[in-house]
């Protein structure tokens, strides 16, 4: 009695089926990725930019992902085709061996190299467009983070008997307001008189470190009015969580009434700018104690 051979054609359809399930798998993984919101699904997870830097910062993070899609899917193309037409068919057949093909290994070499190159050519353009400071922006604000909220100062921005600045500052229970004017470039000037904190507002796609002893500053041109949230990005202690501001972006009148009603009360006018230490610390902490208090 001679022996049976197993039903190759039952193992196929077994593959066969393991790659359906496989593929379907990794499609449901990518529509589930975009599956809630369809224009933040064309940005890739990313807001909206309401900033011309935050515009080039999109267009940089797409063609990232799409040069990494284009790669990824060649890639497991070459290695599920190779698994796939290069299989062992019996027990006696061995599938053909390619070794030192030396036009294949220059270009696993030399293509890497290229793309390297092209990400770090394309992020350095990006990264000078967004690091770029205009000598005469059209509104400064210093601001100042500081344990644990922020303080917005507007230098030199009206002329009272009480001083030129006038500011907003955040308690343990007041989230402060940052009001900005529409198609104008703002510079903020990045202050902390305590730890690190960082400074950003994810529809700018900006954000960067407030260090002590150490001036940072960045520039954004608003181009469209509305609402954004803001918090600080570093760890900065224990009410960390609490160092979150408002956004809005508004109209040029809008912006000029803000600043005449913060100049109309003396408590939000300086002659210099207020950057925290007592003056803005010992408020914060004690709101943010009474506010543990009463939840206890």
């Amino acid at each position: 009695m001679g022996l049976r051979h197993p039903d190759r054609t039952g193992g196929q359809a077994r593959r066969w089926r393991r790659s359906a399930v496989l593929a379907g798998v990794v499609v449901l993984a990518l529509g589930l990725t975009g599956c809630s919101d369809e224009t933040e699904a064309g940005r890739v997870a990313m807001p909206e930019p309401v900033t011309e830097q935050g515009q080039h910062i999109l267009d940089l993070w797409q063609g990232s992902w799409i040069a990494a899609l284009i790669t990824g899917v060649v890639t497991w193309a070459l290695i599920l085709g190779a698994a796939f037409f290069f299989r062992r068919r019996s027990d006696d057949e061995v599938p053909v061996q390619t070794r030192y093909n030396l036009p294949i290994e220059i270009f696993y070499t030399i293509f890497p190299i290229i793309m390297v190159i092209v990400f770090f050519s394309h992020t350095v353009r990006v990264q000078n467009i967004a690091l770029e400071m205009d000598p005469d922006p059209d509104v400064t604000v210093k601001v100042v983070g500081q344990k644990w909220q922020w303080t917005f100062n507007y230098p030199d921005s009206v002329d009272t008997p009480d001083g030129t600045n006038v500011f907003v500052s955040g308690t343990g229970e007041d989230i402060p307001e940052l009001v900005l004017p529409v198609d104008s470039t703002i510079e903020f000037q990045l202050y902390s008189p305590d730890v690190i904190h960082d400074f950003g507002v994810p529809a700018f796609a900006m954000r960067m470190d407030v260090v002590p002893g150490r001036d940072n500053a960045f520039q954004v041109t608003t181009t469209e009015t509305g609402e954004f949230a803001g918090k600080c990005y570093e760890l900065c202690g224990t009410y960390h969580s609490r160092m979150l501001f408002e956004v809005h972006v508004v109209t040029q009148e809008e912006y000029d009434a803000y600043l005449a009603e913060l100049a109309a009360d003396p408590d939000h006018v300086s002659e210099e700018p207020i950057v925290g230490g007592a003056y803005s610390e010992t408020p914060v902490l004690e709101d943010l104690n009474e506010t543990e208090g009463e939840q206890e």
